[in-house]
């Protein structure tokens, strides 16, 4: 689901990308990476309870930069609320610490 949403250009990752959606309200849903750094994990927590978007920590860099065929990525945010149901949807059927 990563993929089909990198590849519709409703995807955006990395650091920057992923902050400078949060504060523009484009972003839906922020997935943070479970092996990224704490300061990472709690910036983005933060931002997102702070300008009221979805987030959650899930997988590793290397999956979620897998997973949009790029190299690893830390963050990333999905800026469009039908991915983002979708996504929200397979996270917590995978995962029961899925939302944090």
């Amino acid at each position: 689901m990563l993929g089909l949403a990198t590849r519709a250009r409703k995807a955006v990752s990395g650091e920057f990308s992923t902050e400078k959606a949060i504060q523009k309200f484009t972003a839906c849903l922020v997935i943070v990476a479970e092996d990224a750094s704490e300061n990472t994990k709690k910036k983005f927590r933060d931002k997102c309870e702070f300008y009221e978007v979805e987030f959650h920590i899930y997988g590793t860099r290397e999956q979620l930069g897998n997973a949009m065929g790029k190299e690893a990525r830390a963050s990333l945010a999905i800026t469009d609320q039908g991915f983002a149901d979708t996504l929200h949807k397979l996270i917590e059927g995978g995962s029961d610490s899925g939302k944090n």
